[in-house]
């Protein structure tokens, strides 16, 4: 079907009422309190409220109307909660019933929320349109998600009320509708049209093919893609054309680092150079956005948020017809002429965007994901385009885990002590059953059950949501929200709680004693995500192995994996493993350190250039460069200068860092920087800015109680524990780090892995194909092996 013949558009109730009849301000004095609804919807309250019905009641029906316009349809559609008939003293009477779990006190709503009523009334309208009926009536369950008391509304319509108001509603949506038909005509016909921006690389055609075919048949795929096969395009190319052929129709390319995001955002932009038409956006944090000095949202403080919800659909329109790659600069310029706030009007933007580009957070996270796009029940004609594919297990487990601090009830406590006796008595309750718990723990302490503190963190939740619903100004009332959603967040991710997850207590470095919920296996969080989808790609230069990769990002036994083909020659690089050198920590002493520094000072004294040096952490790095830095003196090797990557560089410090690799020197510059770092992956140093990289160590992370939970958890799982907690990750860091080194063909480097457990046999499933040359070497052969490969170079 092509972009000119008579087509479908779907919304859902709830999106097109929110969209239509919000107004007013941005409020998070009261709207941060309320938002925790959304994430509720279809949940415990709901099933529990449609169970207590009688046999009469209908719960979750679905209900669509398809409204026909002259060159399209619009389809709107949803569940009503429930459905039921009464008698009266006339006749039946049919309800509509709108059920909203939320943490407000509902018992002193005095009328119903409008968007709720007019879910309700959607509902009503496309009901009595099926049934015929005359009459038909709204009823607005309000329900407290802690204590389950209820607040219930009624009213009712005749059938010529509801139409004249759905009528009045579709016509104010219209416009938006009619934008979407014209625009989808102009976007199809240019991606017919379009062909791939370059001559194919090696093995990139076939790589172009498995990522279409993948889509067209509704699945995921897994691309080990080593630097250089053009993955970004390999994936971008494929999933516009398959938009193209109506096998979806938003693509989200979704990573977890900015680089990569511009990288992506310049791929498109190729594209659109050479014909294709797309509304695209970067979604960029809060933080980077706000154009205020302080972030508060709220009209009290921000002119943006005073009136936003007024302007924003007339600046969102308005911007839509006059770009269509929506930059940071042309977000903070429209937001300025509408006064509204840039980062909610961008998130707008990104409703009507055929591409958006994006964190992770923004489909997967529970707390941040874009409810327009994912909110319960919705599945959309996406794909998912998962750049940097190994950082999602360590950014899942983060989003999908939760912890409380016990030091933070007697903080709070402190706090509210002047105004509230009753929150005291609940902070103080918690804390009684934390004590307890401390007392029990050594080093760390697992639990099946922690039903009593569920219960007094419920109670505490209500009571704090209670409180600060009313106006009271105190000392400390952000601590006291940030507080409050703490608490909120972890009663949340409670009820995804299952064998994925351990729930443990333990001392922190700090001092603090803590409780975690951790997720230590994402598969079935990411999955339900992943579900929202046509299909996902998932892609990365070190997705090794790549079945430990499928295991914890998906949960389904029919995703495909392939090995991408390396576009560049082995020759380009001299990849070396020293034999006679270890970072175990019962080697480590001076004489380990001076042989690792020996290796470094006698690589990089083969070449005049630039070179990294990895470690796995900033005390081993900081012993090394001492020992090199004796070495270099009694050298008296001047030309030879040593920078090292600090603890918490800010952003202006990492961009200087960076640039020593530009500037222009007659030195050798030696980087020592600490694996999986700021510095280790995602930077690109080309040509002669970088010309080698020595990993000392195999990254295997430090221990720590959360890595011997998941060491006991995979062992009972499948045997692999070490692998799982410490092998697979370290050997990810190391893959990372090494493959700086050559990023396009014309590059020439050395890469040399200092440590002796390289050689193990348990490691050798972990390196690339492309690896297959590696060569042993030793402190005293190493110089000559160097420099036959330099020598080769200038032949």
């Amino acid at each position: 079907m092509d972009g000119t013949k008579k087509r479908k558009f779907h919304t859902s109730v709830r999106n097109l009422v929110e969209f239509i009849f919000r107004e007013g301000d941005i409020d998070n004095r009261h709207g941060r309190l309320q938002s925790a609804e959304a994430m509720q919807e279809g949940s415990r309250i709901h099933r529990k409220i449609q169970s207590e019905q009688g046999e009469n009641y209908l719960a979750e029906v679905p209900l669509s109307v398809t409204i026909d316009e002259a060159n399209y349809s619009l389809v709107v559609e949803g569940r009503a909660d429930g459905i039921f008939t009464e008698e009266t003293e006339d006749a039946e009477q049919t309800f509509i019933d709108e059920i909203k779990g939320m943490y407000a006190n509902v018992s002193m709503f005095e009328q119903p929320i409008y968007v709720h009523k007019a879910q309700a009334m959607c509902y009503a309208y496309i009901f009595a349109k099926d049934n015929l009926l005359e009459h038909i009536g709204i009823q607005m369950t309000y329900c407290n998600l802690d204590d389950e008391e209820r607040k219930i509304f009624r009213e009712v319509f005749s059938y010529d009320e509801l139409k004249l108001w759905f009528d009045n509603l579709i016509l104010s949506y219209k416009r938006w509708t009619d934008f979407e038909y014209e625009w989808r005509i102009v976007r199809q016909a240019s991606i017919k049209e379009l062909q791939f921006p370059y001559p194919y690389r090696q093995g990139q055609k076939k790589l172009v093919g498995d990522v279409y075919r993948t889509i067209a048949r509704k699945k995921n795929l897994f691309i080990q893609a080593p630097t250089g096969v053009g993955k970004t395009i390999s994936t971008v190319f494929p999933a516009v054309k398959a938009v193209g052929e109506e096998l979806a129709d938003r693509i989200f390319y979704l990573t977890a680092k900015t680089i990569t995001a511009t990288v992506a955002k310049e791929t498109f932009l190729l594209l659109m150079e050479h014909g294709y038409k797309a509304k695209m956006i970067h979604l960029t944090a809060k933080e980077k956005l706000c154009m205020c000095e302080e972030m508060d949202c709220n009209p009290v403080h921000c002119p943006y948020a005073k009136g936003h919800y007024d302007r924003v659909n007339d600046a969102v329109y308005d911007l839509l017809q006059k770009s269509d790659c929506f930059t940071r600069e042309e977000i903070l310029a429209q937001a300025e002429l509408f006064q509204v706030c840039p980062f909610e009007m961008s998130l707008d933007v990104a409703t009507w965007a055929d591409d958006i580009i994006c964190d992770y957070n923004y489909v997967f996270d529970p707390n941040v994901y874009l409810k327009r796009f994912f909110q319960e029940g919705i599945r959309g004609d996406y794909i998912f385009l998962i750049d940097e594919a190994h950082n999602l297990v360590e950014r899942s487990r983060e989003m999908y885990s939760a912890r409380l601090c016990k030091e933070d009830f007697l903080q709070i406590k402190r706090l509210l002590t002047p105004y509230n006796r009753k929150l005291v008595k609940g902070l103080e309750r918690c804390n009684r059953i934390l004590l307890d718990m401390k007392r029990e723990c050594d080093e760390y302490e697992i639990y099946d059950d922690i039903g009593p503190l569920l219960y007094a963190l419920t109670r505490l939740a209500s009571d704090l949501d209670e409180f600060l619903q009313k106006p009271v100004d105190i000392a400390g009332r952000d601590d006291v929200l940030d507080f409050y959603f703490e608490v909120r967040n972890f009663l949340d991710i409670y009820d995804r709680v299952d064998e994925h997850y351990v729930i443990y207590t333990e001392i922190g470095e700090d001092g603090c004693f803590y409780l975690k919920l951790f997720c230590v296996d994402p598969s079935k969080n990411l999955q339900e995500c992943l579900d929202k989808a046509n299909s996902a790609i998932f892609f990365s230069a070190t997705l090794l192995p790549i079945n430990y990769y499928k295991s914890l990002l998906s949960e389904r036994e029919d995703d495909y994996a392939i090995y991408a083909e390396s576009t560049f020659e082995q020759s380009q690089r001299l990849l070396l493993f020293g034999r006679d050198v270890s970072t175990k920590y019962t080697r480590r002493s001076a004489d380990e350190f001076d042989r690792i520094a020996q290796y470094i000072y006698r690589t990089i004294r083969c070449r005049k250039g630039n070179y990294m040096v990895f470690f796995p952490s900033y005390k081993l790095m900081e012993q090394v460069q001492d020992a090199l830095t004796g070495i270099l003196q009694g050298e008296q090797a001047e030309s030879i200068r040593l920078i090292a990557q600090k603890n918490g560089m800010r952003e202006q410090e990492r961009e200087a860092f960076l640039e020593e690799f530009a500037a222009e020197s007659t030195d050798t510059l030696v980087a020592f920087c600490v694996m999986g770092g700021i510095f280790g992956e995602g930077i690109d140093l080309k040509k002669d800015q970088l010309i080698g990289a020595v990993v000392v160590g195999t990254g295997l992370p430090q221990v720590s109680n959360e890595r011997d939970i998941l060491k006991n958890y995979y062992d009972e799982r499948n045997g692999n524990g070490f692998d799982y907690a410490f092998r697979y990750p370290g050997m990810n860091k190391v893959l990372q780090a090494a493959g700086r080194v050559i990023r396009t063909s014309e590059d020439r480097g050395v890469i040399l892995l200092l440590d002796e457990r390289f050689l193990q046999r348990d490691y050798d499933a972990l390196y690339p194909r492309e690896w297959s040359d590696r060569k042993i070497c030793s402190a005293q052969n190493i110089e000559e092996l160097v420099l036959q490969f330099w020598d080769k170079q200038t032949l």
